[in-house]
């Protein structure tokens, strides 16, 4: 079907497939309808994972694969004939249609796709952002450059390149190096840039204020003090905490490399207060706990929390506020904190938020705050109403000159 007859708007994928739990050394796979795993797909996360990524990676590509499988059962094409127009039409379809929910909104329903008047920050929709999509082609582009390189794919990948028109590919290329990315993909939105926003004092302590529990207090201090993600908090044990030194050991989200990070000595109260009212600790076992509220029969037990545990945290708070917050935040405005203080180097900042590269923490967090830059724009403008009210004569600031010269550079008549 040509792209200027096809209506995107009417178009809904198949809920065919699913991701589920894979068997072996791959966390995650996508089977048919027959809970068969699909093969192609199979081979290439299997040499996905050998590639040391991480389960959550694994997880999130083989979403990717699965809606472009659902989208080449709607077109009617296979996966080793699909062409840049596949790709195209995908993207398309892409910037229209809206996320499949498994189940109906119900008081998200009146601020989604709104922006929150305490934050300033917008709500989720059900739209899909120009980061998925760049995502998406990103997946498929990787999967299709493994066929190929095994020589039982396509000899074309479908997601093409963007080409400049002003000089051909490969120009000026160095024999003797191999052949690398030449820029983005041709089907990839531009992303806006984003600025990190720094919760100020006031919003952070209407926040703490609302938990309601140590076991929250603490971990949101820990947060807000050492910058570290939601997820690198979630798997620290009770061995990685240095009560004498005040140090936390998180498990870095890219590299998983082990680093310490120091805390605020607020934290480490409300961390021993937390540990003093929960289950007896183990050092090996998971620092964070809750308590299970669904009674199978067995009784309350405590169980490791997971993210949807932390979600629900802000959700009971910002539901409270009226606010949008979410555990980046902290990272955000910790990371802005410390940059802003002239005790420390940009260095030290990119150490302690884990960045692999000193031009990423620049690029996020060596920025003007909005604030300041209105402040001082509606003082310029405050200065120049005030001096129209008072125009200077060129005679009164210029002592000694002829009043004729002056009306000559100057313009208007003569004294």
């Amino acid at each position: 079907m040509d792209v200027t007859s096809r209506d995107f708007q009417s178009i809904s994928l198949p809920r065919w497939g699913r991701v589920a739990k894979g068997i072996g050394a791959v966390p995650w796979l996508v089977f048919d309808e027959e809970a068969k795993a699909v093969e192609p797909i199979r081979r290439f996360l299997v040499d996905f994972v050998a590639r040391d990524n991480r389960p959550g990676s694994v997880r999130s590509y083989a979403f990717d694969l699965l809606r472009w499988w659902r989208w080449l059962r709607v077109v009617q094409v296979e996966w080793d004939r699909a062409t840049s127009a596949e790709v195209r039409d995908f993207v398309l379809w892409l910037r229209v249609a809206t996320k499949p929910r498994t189940s109906a909104r119900t008081q998200s329903a009146a601020t989604a796709g709104t922006t929150n008047a305490i934050t300033k920050k917008p709500y989720l929709d059900d739209l899909y952002k120009p980061r998925t999509i760049r995502h998406s082609n990103a997946v498929i582009r990787s999967f299709y450059e493994f066929w190929i390189e095994s020589g039982s794919g396509p000899l074309v990948n479908p997601v093409p390149l963007a080409r400049s028109a002003r000089r051909r590919p490969h120009a000026h290329h160095n024999p003797l190096d191999p052949y690398g990315s030449e820029g983005r993909l041709r089907y990839n939105p531009k992303v806006p840039r984003r600025r990190p926003r720094q919760m100020p004092d006031e919003r952070w302590n209407e926040l703490f204020a609302a938990l309601r529990s140590n076991r929250d207090r603490a971990i949101l201090a820990l947060g807000i003090s050492n910058a570290a993600r939601a997820s690198e908090l979630l798997g620290v044990r009770g061995v990685d905490v240095d009560w004498g030194d005040q140090l936390v050991r998180v498990e870095r989200k890219g590299s998983q490399a082990e680093q310490w990070l120091p805390s605020s000595p607020e934290s480490f109260i409300w961390l021993r207060l937390y540990q003093s009212e929960g289950p007896p600790l183990d050092p090996q076992a998971p620092l964070w706990w809750t308590l299970r509220r669904r009674d199978h029969g067995e009784g309350l037990a405590y169980q490791p929390m997971n993210y949807e545990a932390l979600r629900a945290v802000f959700r009971r708070a910002n539901a409270l506020l009226g606010t949008n917050w979410s555990m980046h935040d902290l990272r955000h405005t910790a990371a802005l904190r410390m940059a802003r203080d002239k005790r420390l180097t940009l260095r030290d900042v990119q150490t302690i938020l884990g960045h692999a590269h000193l031009s990423t923490t620049a690029d996020i967090y060596l920025v003007e705050e909005e604030e300041q830059v209105i402040a001082r724009v509606q003082e310029y403008l405050a200065d120049r109403e005030e001096r129209a009210k008072h125009p200077v004569s060129p005679t009164a600031v210029a002592s000694g000159y002829e009043a004729s010269d002056l009306a000559v550079l100057f313009g208007g008549a003569q004294a």
